[in-house]
């Protein structure tokens, strides 16, 4: 009898003409998968997500501030995009190293497609900017205004402003033989400033830096009473520009220009040849901020000149240079959503819901022994797991508690359980994964207080990042020790999981417990590989299950039997998968893949990939959720994981992927992530096989929107 999983033929949008698996058969023989030309190149695929999000923002069926945090999204994904992957593809180049990519794009050319994209995407930003979210604000009562409207009120309060709050902490530096070319920190906000006349010691003017220090807010908001109507923002950077002449008393300022340099902020730790793993990081911090720079932002109105002596100073080219029609920082703008009280200008507002299993009984324990409980995040609410941790911190029967934190996030609920179970004398274990991009230097400080309170810390393996997310809890009951599991396909970061899709699966079967103590005394104790009863696990197991798993759909395939694989990330390049991918294609296998961000499968290809579908979905709530089903002669199996199916994800990081064992909870996981989403005609986006990405219109067909329908039914 067929499984409720496996009809889906209600989902136009997934369904598409079948191939014979003889003629796929032929096909798959005579064809060579690893031709580079069936390959899309991941950084362009990234460039191609940010103009998504971008979309995001260009689309006027979303509440207006949200359009600007789109915008603003699509700005701070940039920089991260030059900050890592443009860094990294420059330092290849420099040193005359490339890694062997499927699509072997030789870096020289991928740098010049990256620009060309990358320029279009930054003209798109300024121009929303400029022509449609400034006056529409200003249409709803908000204004950022600039020099030439401010009045004589406004100007008066804003100079009052400077020179009580800016002027006091401001250290301009003026080029000279004495005064070289300072160092500027990555992505600070900073001005040239052209000089004339003498200063106090006879010094010829020529040329100074103004650099706005961190602890200064870009966005400054007028009082109302000098606002006048509505609200009014100013930025520093105008008032910085107006009042320049104030730290340079006797000469004359002959113009000013704000630039911005990105450098390279990924940090390269030899894990193999330090000692110790959290100094060598500590070190590394402190020099991020000022490593190799590989972008320069500038202000339109920069003289070609002093654009020169930036490049030359930074050792970039023009290549590198990216022109602002407005402020060089116009991401900081998002400042401005939550001093707005403005609820019709915001998504509506909604209220997590707390899982109903959860808080039938006094004790999760209790409920979690009777039945697995499945979290959906965000709809669902995380202090479920943040109440477990508490629970068990609180609870004289259990003995031991072992967590990974990849994010948690500042002032975690989560990790005060934690610290509380330490000293309540449990035995505490915390995986911490100090090479969390981004979070290192929060990280180390988490890892400093955790080992303050007596949590055992493990750093994780070396050369390998821990990204799995687990909790395992070990309690006494009736002379027996029982293992309580929550599995995760996010982080235990309670912000996050307001915004980010995500599962979280909690179990107290014994197989799967039995596997994550297995996986826990493999990550703090450096054991030898293990075998595990349900899980799969990178670098070990994940990546050889999924090629068989999909190798096996193929063999149902050519038997004449129903073959489908439905699987969600948030990005593919791992080559050998894509392989497997495009041959069980031509064997005739039916393939959705719901990918949000980059992906590097081309599908669509007649004799190769005719028989895959790819779409991603960008809306309200982050995509994030990993989940992989595969239909095996309507015997459907359904995972969750942490693991994206990225080389890097399934070889060289420690990873999980649980199945839902539950027939209710599998149905429902696949209900509201998969089959709701291939549904989905108003958020999502059709991945061509020129990687072109097309809007999905609904036509005659109702709209339906995956991430809405989810909040009506779980946030009603």
């Amino acid at each position: 009898m067929n499984s409720p999983l496996v009809d889906v033929s209600n989902d136009q949008a997934a369904t598409a003409p079948p191939t014979s698996a003889s003629s796929g058969r032929a096909n798959n023989k005579q064809r060579d998968f690893s031709d580079p030309s069936l390959y899309l190149n991941r950084e362009l695929a990234q460039i191609e997500f940010n103009s998504r999000v971008m979309a995001q923002a260009e689309d006027p069926r979303n509440p207006l501030l949200e359009r600007l945090r789109f915008m603003c999204i699509s700005c701070t994904n940039l920089d991260e995009f030059f900050e890592v992957r443009v860094a990294v593809l420059k330092h290849h180049h420099a040193f005359g190293e490339s890694q062997p990519l499927a699509d072997a794009i030789p870096i020289t050319e991928l740098l010049s497609q990256i620009r060309e994209r990358a320029l279009v995407l930054v003209k798109k930003q300024y121009a929303f900017w400029n022509n449609t979210l400034l006056p529409e604000l200003e249409r709803e009562g908000i204004q950022f205004l600039t020099r030439e409207t401010w009045t004589v009120k406004q100007k008066r309060w804003l100079q009052g402003y400077f020179r009580n709050e800016i002027l006091p902490v401001l250290s301009p530096l003026g080029l000279d033989p004495a005064h070289p070319f300072p160092r500027i920190l990555n992505k600070s906000l900073t001005l040239a400033v052209v000089l004339a006349g003498k200063d106090a010691f006879g010094r010829e003017g020529h040329m100074a830096l103004l650099r706005a220090p961190r602890s200064l807010p870009r966005i400054i908001r007028l009082p109302d009473e000098v606002a006048g109507e509505g609200i009014s923002f100013v930025f520093l950077s105008d008032l910085l520009h107006e009042f320049m002449d104030e730290l340079f008393p006797g000469m004359q300022v002959k113009g000013s220009y704000q630039f911005r340099v990105t450098r390279n902020s990924e940090l390269v730790v030899d894990e193999e040849e330090v000692e110790n793993l959290a100094m060598a990081l500590r070190d590394e911090l402190r020099g991020r901020g000022y490593a190799k720079a590989v972008r320069l932002e500038v202000g339109s109105n920069c003289p070609r000149a002093i654009t020169q002596m930036l490049e030359q100073n930074f050792e970039l080219t023009d290549q590198d240079v990216y022109l602002c029609e407005g402020p060089v920082n116009v991401s900081r703008s998002a400042a401005i959503y939550d001093q707005i009280d403005r609820p019709d200008l915001k998504f509506p507002p909604f209220v997590q819901r707390v899982n109903r299993v959860a808080v039938e009984g006094d004790s999760l324990f209790d409920s979690i022994r009777e039945r697995d409980i499945l979290l959906h995040h965000p709809f669902e609410s995380f202090a479920t797991v943040s109440e477990l941790v508490k629970q068990a911190s609180l609870d004289p029967d259990v003995l031991a508690i072992k967590q990974t934190l990849y994010r948690s996030g500042i002032d975690s609920q989560l990790v005060d359980h934690l610290i509380e179970a330490a000293r309540a004398g449990k035995d505490v274990t915390v995986v911490v994964e100090l090479r969390a991009r981004f979070d290192e230097e929060a990280n180390l400080r988490l890892a400093n207080r955790l080992q303050e309170a007596g949590v055992q810390v493990v750093y994780g393996v070396v050369g390998y990042k821990t990204h799995a997310k687990m909790l395992l809890i070990v309690r006494r009951e009736s002379g027996t020790l029982r293992r309580y599991v929550h599995l995760s396909t996010g982080n235990y970061h309670h912000v996050t999981s307001r915004i980010y899709t995500d599962f979280g699966l909690m179990t107290a079967d014994p197989g799967i417990g039995e596997d994550a103590h297995l996986l826990f005394l493999q990550l703090s104790g450096l054991g030898p590989i293990i075998k595990l009863k349900h899980l799969l696990h990178s670098p070990f197991t994940l990546h050889k299950g999924l090629m068989a798993k999909i190798e096996r759909e193929a063999e149902y395939a050519k038997a004449g039997k129903p073959a489908r694989i439905i699987a969600k990330f948030n990005a593919l390049n791992e080559p050998e998968v894509i392989e497997t991918l495009y041959a069980a294609s031509c064997d005739g296998v039916q393939i959705d893949l719901i990918v949000r961000g980059a992906c590097t499968l081309r599908p669509g290809i007649p004799g190769v990939s005719e028989n895959i579908r790819v779409r991603s979905i960008v809306g309200r709530f982050l995509e994030h959720s990993r989940v992989y089903w595969f239909q095996n002669d309507d015997s459907p199996e359904i995972y969750c994981s942490s693991a994206d199916w990225l080389y890097r994800n399934l070889l060289r990081r420690v990873e999980t992927c649980f199945p839902i064992l539950d027939p209710s909870l599998a149905a429902r996981v696949f209900d509201e992530s998969l089959r709701n989403y291939l549904a989905d005609n108003t958020q999502a986006w059709q991945l061509g096989s020129d990687g072109s990405y097309t809007r999905v219109l609904p036509g005659d067909d109702k709209l339906h929107s995956a991430q809405l329908s989810l909040l009506e039914k779980l946030c009603p």
